[in-house]
C-alpha cells in the first residue's frame, strides 16, 4: 500500500503515521504539512508546503495513492463560522477535489468527531460544518469515502503532539474506558481502524467510536 498522511503534526495524523510506520503492508507514506513531522524512515516522504488551500503546484506527487488519511483539524473555539468554515470544510475540500484527479482509485479517510452533524442543520456550529465536510466528500468519485468520528483517545505511546487535557486525563483512562465504551478508545484503535478500512473495508461509511473499536479488531 501507498498512503498520503495530511495532519501528522497533530495528535491524529502522528498516531496514524507511527501506525503506518510499523505496518509491513505500507511500503510508501507521504507527508504534506506545513511544518515537518519530525520522522524519518526510509518509506517516508515528507513534503513542507506554505500554502495548504493551493496545492497544485505538486499535484503530480499524488499520482498512484491506495489510501488517504486526512486528520487537519482545528478548534471552533474563538473562530467566526465563515473562519470555521474555511479552515475545515474549504481546506478538505479543495485537497480532496484535487487528490480525485490523480488517484480516484484510493480510499479517503477523514477524522471527523463525534457528535457530528449529517443533517448539516443542528444547533452546533463545528458540527454542522463537519457534517457538510463529511457528506460533500462522499460526494467525491473515490473509491471508498469514510468519515472516523472518535471521542475520548488513549495516546499512543511516543506520541509528542498530545494535546494537554489528554496529558491531563491520561491515569483517568482505564476508569472512562469502562464507564464510557462507546465514547472512548485508544489512538491505535483509531489508526488500526482507518488503515484496514482499506485493507478490508466496512460496512458503514460514518464509523463512531463503537465502529472504531470493532474494525480495529479484525
Amino acid at each position: 500500500m501507498k498512503v498520503i498522511i495530511l495532519g501528522a503534526t497533530g495528535m491524529v495524523g502522528e498516531g496514524v503515521l507511527l501506525e503506518c510506520l510499523e505496518n509491513q503492508e505500507i511500503k510508501e507514506i507521504l507527508v504534506i504539512g506545513r511544518r515537518t513531522c519530525g520522522r524519518v524512515d526510509p518509506k517516508l516522504t515528507e513534503i513542507i508546503h506554505s500554502d495548504m488551500y493551493d496545492l497544485s503546484s505538486i499535484a503530480d506527487r499524488f499520482i498512484g495513492f491506495d489510501a488517504c488519511f486526512f486528520s487537519i483539524g482545528t478548534t471552533s473555539f474563538g473562530k467566526t463560522e465563515e473562519e470555521y468554515t474555511k479552515l475545515t470544510h474549504t481546506l478538505t475540500l479543495n485537497f480532496a477535489n484535487l487528490l480525485v484527479t490523480k488517484s480516484k482509485d484510493l480510499v479517503f479517510c477523514f477524522v471527523s468527531g463525534e457528535l457530528t452533524d449529517s443533517s448539516e442543520k443542528g444547533s452546533r456550529m463545528w458540527a454542522r460544518i463537519k457534517g457538510k465536510t463529511e457528506n460533500d466528500l462522499m460526494k467525491l468519485a473515490f473509491k471508498k469515502v469514510y468519515a472516523f468520528r472518535p471521542g475520548y483517545m488513549h495516546p499512543t505511546e511516543g506520541q509528542k503532539n498530545t494535546q494537554l487535557a489528554y496529558k491531563f486525563l491520561d491515569w483517568a483512562y482505564p476508569a472512562l474506558r469502562k464507564i464510557f465504551p462507546t465514547h472512548v478508545s485508544t489512538m491505535k484503535e483509531v489508526a488500526l481502524a482507518m488503515i484496514k478500512s482499506v485493507q478490508i473495508g466496512y460496512e458503514k461509511q460514518i464509523l463512531e467510536v463503537s465502529d472504531i473499536v470493532e474494525l480495529a479488531k479484525r
